[in-house]
């Protein structure tokens, strides 16, 4: 610490004015200041000019707020030239003139973390980080960084004296004290610990290198062998015995990451921070569910560690004493001070392990040289600590906190997968470019296990799960006990024939017959009715030759069906809707759908309407049922208007290959009900009319239960956590009918819609069309490019500025500039002006010349203003004449080329380049977008000549790029060279980059005249400058983008905790491309820059991996990107695009027993505005939420949500509870609920003998006293209602008494063994006691 607290103490800095540093930037910049000279420093006689020396001296003044801040530079002593008696000069330094510049320094960028803001520094200043110059010049020229390396704090325990209960108490003791002194005669309320925080960061005595990471501290009361009780605050009613008072502590749940550097000056900083609440005092009015609180924090304790200051490196068990009182800290804050703080000095401390992926040893405090690389070692292990530091509750009682990230654990599917193989003679006739891709169905999937579950698999893995594959040196990387709740990766062939769910006769003729809409053909028949349990047997040349060239896709939703669901009520869901993004159409987000209950039947021996379909039915904005045909009808007409010029192979393929993922939700409380995928290859005519199919899909999610018992390991360098059983459920039955009609085009219309041919060589036109001299007749005007006519206007419609500054013509143009009138009303205007301007003249000619003087002075002011604006205009035109002039110049050489781009594929082009010189030139290629680059290594441009078929010459090492970055080619005089570029982009949807509103333009093909094309890039226009030697652009190209929306083939949903990163691996079967060697090459793209996102190159036959690293928003955001996979090596075309949705959650843990309602508290806070909300849970027979039903939240104000929780079954589970807004069904808050259920004490035990396909069940007894000496009210419950039935849920004994209890065992028709739990709970719902029933099924 020694050497972190000089360069500390010596680099002290005073801070700038508090409204400054509010008002102040967030990001910091570096700027150069050039001292040359000081001129005018009057050298006296006496003085010898050998001997005067010079130095200067600089510091930085606010002189709106008269404030010095930062810190004074000093010069180094400098001599002065001149002779006596004479004006000297100091060069460089010093004088009564100072010539200086000042300008902007972007080689500071690199190393700007390093250096704190508002602070000068020269080369020769020696800052930790910074790597020093070999050549002793300044080392601010072309600053150097360290090496750096990562660090691992695990552990971290804090130990406060004597006690934390008793030094919380004393502190809040000092803190009311100091209120009530404060606050003499007013009512006071006491002060609360609301949260205990941990700041820790790197500092490298001069600033922050990172922003200080805040962590939650919780109490953790450590007993023998107990699980320690963790507080969240004040008046916790948590009992603690003598022994967990002593040795009770704050711990850290997880671990934390921080980047170090080798330097003797980096040091570690911790800071212990406590945030108090007082209740503010309110007018009477405040109820108790909505309290107001305002917090402050307080620094309590802080301390160094320098991980160099041990010559043999930092230990791994490291224990520092914290330090309080007035001492400078690096937050530069006031810090707590006890009255007994000499007495208890060094026994408040914190305890961690650490570790570290390279050595760190003192030895290597200098900075290291450029060619020293950084040594790859395993991570350092921690031995144990003493008892202080081992946590003695068990995993499950003590579950990872909210520092941990949500979905580090992700188990793979426990149903074994296969992939389909998709070869077809098809595939070798197709293009390069639409030919399918192996990948295009490696998705494609069917369990064999599990065929009720449909043919999906869950292809998710965890980071961890990786790392667990590696060697046992890497073992001390831990899983994490938390997993998201997700839709599933949903895959080609949702429906099998052999599905155990089957819709009966009775409820198809019931369902058909409510009037659905039929498809028909254009001849009003019904469509073809094809079977989805058939092959299809497509034909491309069929297809070609159909003269329906036009097909209208429908898409009809029919009807849910229900399946039974534990946790939630019989009639759940009670409204639907459906989001889904077919082909390259906008994605849909249907109107909600009421399920409609089946008329039940008099007959006893019926199905249940519980498993029969409910018909859809559309609800209206007013929320009622619209009297229409029932159902959900929607359309998509593709035709030549919306193809692209050989897009039509690419959209059969589509339908063939593909599957379309449907996302069903609940309308009411805008949860997640499942994912279903449906088959499109139906969807072919093949020469047909017209072709229909009904299908019944499954919807199917994946939910996550970790067991209450698991296997704890041995060895103590593993740690056991609790295990996680993944399996998919089928959540309803979507009906569903596709069909497609053919219909003819007309021929003006495929001639109009398509947009010009795709040409892969620009070649510039010789000639270029212009107006010639004379008049200019219309037809000539006509014939002209429309580019090159303009409709000649006023010079104040044309540039707003000069329309202000012309005061006499505001009156007339000022109504054109506000309102774009039309042509023809501007043009009678301007008659009538001139009218009433005809009948003004003669009125003043009758009008006697004594009579009117005061005319004659307005109508000099007028010529005089007249004058004065003929002036200006003259001006305006000297201004802008060589600009235009410019223009229309650069207009004769520029060559436009239209693009049609889609994400992530490359688009290729190769422009003509004439020298148009008798000399040879070396001409520089310059353009404004990073997405468009020229091919400048010719494997690549060889690459994509054979991809497009362009039959253009190849040259090697055509390009150099020696003194810029930008390529330069040499051209020979009048000589033409093919110039390859290629525009790509991966970014699109809602995370654009802000760029300038001139280099946007919009799309003007009629192809994308849709609506809310989120899933399209940007429509711009890029410049391209072909510059010669002289500087001067010898040709332009204007590359003119137009989106087009892509395909998504797979979608994604993770539910995660606010503000942390998520971090996932998604597994792919090994069914991939692979090169000659046998080799898979997999390249990954990310269209969000925040997104990191890589993929894993492993040897033939082993799984590839894609991993993500997503950064956290506030709930309830969603952020959504893509994910584009490329096989190819130059990343031509993506062989898969992913949607995924990250949905954010304010997450909380709670902690219940078994069949015992425990209830807890949320925070909802308000909007700007009032709102009336309600309430949604993800399990309403498990959950109770108090409010219930809809209430007022207020603006800015505070809600109190008490949530019940009553789990039936022990484990770990995730519920979710969502907060609407009733009236816009938006959502206003959502908490994801991570619930950990132990199990109750039993306290009888039974085991009864069931059999099976007996049909009537069984009745058995059990009895039940009443341990109390009055009559009581009991509740009874079952961790299984399917199974066991009451024949009272509730009953009333005297005390003392003996009551009987009846249960009813359902029959069923598989053997085997269940443990049955019932709760006999009192009339609060807590449990009273608990009876296990092991029931063997024969």
């Amino acid at each position: 610490m020694s050497e972190w607290k000089e360069v500390f103490d010596r680099n002290r800095l005073i801070p700038p004015h508090s409204q400054t540093a509010r008002q102040a930037q967030v990001s910091s910049h570096g700027l150069k200041l050039h001292f040359k000279q000081i001129d005018g420093l009057h050298v006296k006689q006496s003085e010898e000019q050998t001997a005067l020396r010079c130095q200067l001296r600089v510091t930085l003044y606010d002189s709106g707020h008269q404030h010095f801040f930062g810190r004074t530079w000093k010069s180094g002593s400098h001599s002065v030239s001149g002779t006596a008696g004479q004006i000297g000069r100091v060069p460089f330094n010093e004088g009564c003139q100072l010539l200086y510049n000042i300008q902007q320094h972007t080689t500071l960028t690199p190393i700007i973390h390093l250096i704190p803001p508002n602070i000068l520094v020269s080369g020769h200043d020696s800052i930790p980080g910074v790597a020093p110059p070999v050549d002793g010049t300044d080392a601010l020229r072309k600053p150097r960084l360290l090496k750096s390396f990562s660090c691992v704090l695990e552990g971290v325990r804090v130990a406060l004296f004597p006690s934390v209960e008793v030094f919380e108490s004393d502190l809040l003791q000092l803190l009311n004290r100091d209120c009530q002194d404060t606050y003499r005669g007013a009512e006071v309320r006491s002060v609360v610990v609301q949260e205990r925080r941990l700041l820790v960061g790197v500092h490298n005595g001069w600033g922050w290198v990172e922003k200080p990471q805040v962590l939650v501290l919780e109490r953790e009361a450590v007993g023998s062998g107990a699980a320690g009780a963790r507080g969240a605050g004040a008046g916790d009613s948590i009992r603690q015995t003598s022994m967990e008072k002593i040795n009770d502590r704050l711990s850290l749940r997880g671990s934390v990451e921080l980047k170090m550097m080798r330097h003797s000056a980096f040091s570690i900083v911790f800071q212990l921070q406590y945030v108090f609440s007082c209740p503010m005092a309110g007018d009477g009015q405040m109820t108790s569910t909505a309290v107001h609180r305002a917090a402050f924090m307080q620094c309590v304790c802080w301390c160094v560690w320098s991980l160099f200051s041990n010559p043999e490196g930092p230990d791994d068990n490291v224990c520092l004493k914290l330090q309080s009182g007035a001492l400078p800290n690096p937050w530069g804050v006031m810090v707590y001070s006890s009255n007994n703080q000499q007495v208890n000095s060094g026994k408040c401390v914190i305890k961690f392990k650490f570790s570290s992926g390279v050595e760190t040893s003192a030895n290597v405090v200098s900075p290291v040289s450029p060619r020293e690389t950084s040594p790859t070692k395993k991570l350092i292990s921690a031995s144990q600590d003493e008892n202080i530091l081992v946590p003695t509750a068990s995993t499950l009682q003590s579950p990872r906190g909210p520092t941990l990230s949500l979905s580090q654990l992700a188990a793979t599917s426990r149903y074994p997968t296969m992939s389909h193989t998709v070869g077809s003679p098809w595939q070798q006739q197709l293009p390069s470019l639409l030919s399918p891709s192996l990948m295009a169905s490696a998705h494609q999937l069917s369990h064999v296990e599990r065929p009720g579950a449909g043919s999906i698999a869950h292809l998710e893995l965890s980071v961890q799960e990786r790392e667990g594959e590696r060697s046992e040196e890497e073992s001390e990387i831990q899983e994490l006990t938390f997993n998201p709740v997700h839709a599933p990766v949903i895959t080609l062939g949702t429906h099998t024939a052999g599905s155990s769910r089957s819709t009966s006769r009775r409820s198809l003729a019931q369902l058909f017959s409510s009037g659905f809409p039929q498809i028909l053909d254009q001849q009003n028949q019904v469509a073809e009715v094809l079977d989805p349990s058939e092959p299809v047997n497509f034909d491309p040349q069929r297809e070609e030759a159909d003269p329906l060239q036009a097909n209208t896709l429908i898409l009809q939703f029919l009807a849910f069906t229900r399946v039974p669901q534990a946790g939630v009520h019989s009639d759940w869901p009670n409204s639907v809707h459906f989001t889904f993004q077919l082909y390259r159409f906008p994605p849909v987000t249907t109107e909600r759908l009421k399920l409609l209950d089946p008329e039940r039947s008099s007959r006893v021996n019926v199905k249940s309407p519980s498993d029969s379909p409910c018909v859809l039915n559309l609800i209206n904005k007013d929320g009622s049922l619209s009297s229409g045909c029932p159902g959900l009808q929607l359309q998509y007409r593709v035709d030549p208007q919306f193809l692209k010029p050989g897009e039509r192979v690419w959209f059969l393929r589509y339908l063939a290959l593909h599957s379309l993922q449907i996302d069903v939700w609940d309308s009411e409380s805008l949860l997640l009900i499942g994912s279903a995928a449906v088959e499109l290859k139906h969807m072919l005519r093949q020469g047909r009319a017209a072709v229909q199919v009904c299908h019944e899909l499954e919807v199917i999610t994946t939910e996550y239960q970790q067991d209450a018992s698991f296997a704890i390991g041995h060895d103590s360098k593993h740690r056991a956590f609790p295990g996680i059983n993944v399996y998919t459920t089928v959540k309803g039955i979507l009906h569903l009918r596709l069909g497609n009609v053919g219909c003819r085009v007309s021929g003006s219309q495929s001639s109009l819609a398509l947009p010009p041919a795709h040409s892969h060589v620009v070649q510039p036109s010789d000639a270029t069309q212009g107006l010639a001299g004379g008049v200019v007749p219309a037809l000539t005007v006509l014939r002209l490019n429309a580019s090159n006519a303009r409709r000649a206007r006023r010079l104040p419609e044309t540039d707003s500025e000069l329309a202000r500054l012309l005061q006499s013509t505001m009156r007339e143009v000022g109504g054109a500039m506000l309102h774009k009138q039309d042509e023809s009303e501007e043009v009678r205007q301007r008659k009538m002006d001139r009218m009433a301007a005809v009948r003004q003249h003669e009125e003043q000619r009758v009008t006697a010349p004594f009579q009117d003087n005061a005319n004659l002075t307005r109508h000099r002011a007028e010529r005089v203003q007249h004058s004065r604006d003929l002036h200006l205009i003259e001006a305006y035109r000297e201004r802008c004449k060589a600009q235009e002039i410019t223009n229309m110049l650069s207009q004769a050489i520029t060559t436009k080329h239209t693009l049609y781009a889609t994400l992530g594929t490359a688009e290729f082009f190769e422009f003509v380049l004439k020298n148009p010189l008798n000399v040879p030139q070396t001409i520089t290629i310059e353009c404004d977008d990073p997405e468009l680059s020229v091919i400048v290594k010719s494997e690549e441009w060889r690459y994509f000549k054979e991809l497009t078929k362009t039959r253009t010459p190849l040259e090697q090492e055509m390009f150099h790029q020696e003194s810029t970055l930008t390529p330069q080619v040499y051209l020979r005089p009048k000589e033409s060279l093919h110039i390859p570029f290629k525009y790509q982009s991966f970014l699109c949807g809602h995370i654009r980059p802000s760029q300038d509103t001139k280099g946007l333009m919009i799309s003007k093909s009629l192809q994308m005249g849709q609506k809310h094309l989120s899933n399209t890039i940007q429509a711009k226009s890029i410049k391209v400058q072909f510059r010669g030697e002289d500087g001067k652009p010898l040709a332009i190209c204007q590359v003119n983008v137009e989106p087009t929306p892509h395909v998504v083939d797979q979608t994604f949903r993770f539910y995660h905790p606010e503000l942390t990163f998520l971090k996932k691996a998604i597994r792919l079967p090994a069914a991939w491309d692979s090169t000659a060697d046998g080799s898979t090459t997999l390249h990954v793209r990310c269209s969000d820059p925040n997104v990191i996102c890589c993929a894993t190159n492993l040897t033939p036959g082993e799984p590839q991996d894609v991993y993500l690293k997503v950064p956290g928003c506030p709930s309830p955001q969603i952020r959504k990107f893509f994910i584009t996979i490329f096989t190819d090596l130059w990343l031509a075309a993506p062989a898969q695009i992913w949607q995924v949705y990250v949905h954010y959650l304010q997450r909380m843990d709670l902690s219940c027993v078994c069949g015992t309602l425990s209830w807890h508290s949320l925070v909802l806070h308000g909007t700007q505005a009032i709102r009336r909300v309600k309430c949604y849970m993800s399990h309403p027979l498990e959950l109770q939420v108090d409010p219930g039903e809809v209430f007022a939240l207020p603006a800015q104000g505070v809600q109190d949500v008490r949530v019940g929780v009553k789990a039936l079954r022990p484990g770990s589970r995730f519920f979710y509870l969502n907060v609407l807004d009733v009236d816009t069904r938006q959502l206003v808050g959502s908490w994801l609920l991570c619930i950990t259920c132990r199990q109750p004490v039993i306290s009888k035990a039974f085991e009864i003998k069931v059999p099976v396909d007996g049909g009537k069940g069984s009745n058995k007894k059990i009895s039940f006293t009443n341990p109390y000496s009055t009559s009581r009210i009991f509740t009874l419950s079952t961790d299984h209602p399917d199974l066991l039935m009451f024949k009272e849920e509730q009953f009333q004994i005297r005390g003392g008494e003996m009551y009987t209890i009846g249960l009813r065992f359902a029959p069923t028709q598989n053997p085997g063994t269940e443990e049955i739990l019932i709760f006999i709970n009192d009339q609060q719902d807590k449990n009273e006691d608990t009876y296990c029933v092991r029931v063997q099924y024969r």
